[in-house]
């Protein structure tokens, strides 16, 4: 269970950041956003803010093997594509399939809560280019 910690200012703007966009960004992404609401925030104070609201179950942490994470304003299980030339991470609005989960609890006797998947390729518009 996550510890209950106080919304600050500058978490709030975080969140609202992150859940006004679909672009999955970067902390400092959202550091340049932020900046433009609360000039003096630091990019450390986002940093922290972001894994505390990662660590509230408020956002996603992603990372696909690049030197930095991405966010993702909505907490809730989906799925993610990743085009491989354009590095643009989108959101897969299809139903996530609970009975994967309890295949692998079926196959392997371990205790599934949930399950994260992503598919990669081309994305429209680089697959059209």
């Amino acid at each position: 269970m996550a510890k209950a910690t106080r919304m600050t200012k500058q978490k709030k703007v975080i969140l609202d950041i992150l859940r006004s966009n679909v672009c999955h960004p970067s902390a400092d992404w959202v550091y340049e956003q932020a900046r433009k609401m609360v000039p003096d925030i630091s990019l450390g104070t986002v940093y922290r803010n972001l894994s505390v609201l990662r660590d509230m179950g408020e956002i996603l942490e992603l990372n696909y093997g690049s030197t930095y994470s991405r966010y993702d304003g909505n907490p809730e299980n989906h799925y993610h594509f990743f085009c491989e030339k354009c590095n643009q991470l989108f959101d897969v609005t299809i139903p996530v399939y609970q009975g994967l989960d309890k295949m692998v609890q079926d196959t392997t006797g371990f205790e599934v809560k949930h399950h994260r998947m992503e598919f990669y390729g081309l994305c429209e518009g680089c697959r059209l280019t």
